[in-house]
Order: structure tokens, then sequence, then C-alpha cells
């Protein structure tokens, strides 16, 4: 498996992060669906993992298939490693 820089470590552990917040908001919507501040909060952390992900794919390649991200040419999703593999 190929050696990666530093940066992607450190920009995929804060997609982890931004990913882990979103899904406990969701839960939290989920049963309180008129909290303004969670709804902003939730919002705010979807703009940034939007961001985030634009970031590491310009930089490292895609991190989601079925048209959830786009690919390189040539097609680099054989290109390691895989965010699971982190």
């Amino acid at each position: 498996m190929k050696q990666l820089p530093p940066e992607f470590y450190s920009l995929m552990e804060e997609l982890q992060a931004v990913d882990f917040v979103l899904v406990e908001l969701t839960l939290y919507l989920d049963t309180h669906p008129d909290d303004y501040e969670s709804i902003r909060q939730y919002n705010t952390f979807a703009k940034q993992r939007g961001l985030l992900k634009k970031k590491i794919e310009s930089c490292y390649g895609p991190l989601q298939q079925y048209g959830n991200s786009y690919s390189g040419y040539p097609w680099n999703w054989d290109d390691a490693p895989w965010p699971w593999q982190l």
C-alpha cells in the first residue's frame, strides 16, 4: 500500500469526526425535530463535511462510489488506501 503524506491522515481524521457529529445530530433531531440550534449545527457540519470531502478528493482521489464522487483519469478507484483501510 502506498504511503500518503501526514496531511491526508489528519484530513481523514477530521472527516471522520465531522461524520460522527452528523450521525449524532441526525439521531437527536429524529426525536427533537423542532430544535432550531441543533438544525443550525447540523447544517454547519454538513457544509464543513462537503468542503473537507472536496479538499480530500481534489488531492487524493475519490472517497465514495456510485456517483457520489468523481473519478480521476485514469480510473482511480483501485488507489489505496481506501477510507476503510485507515
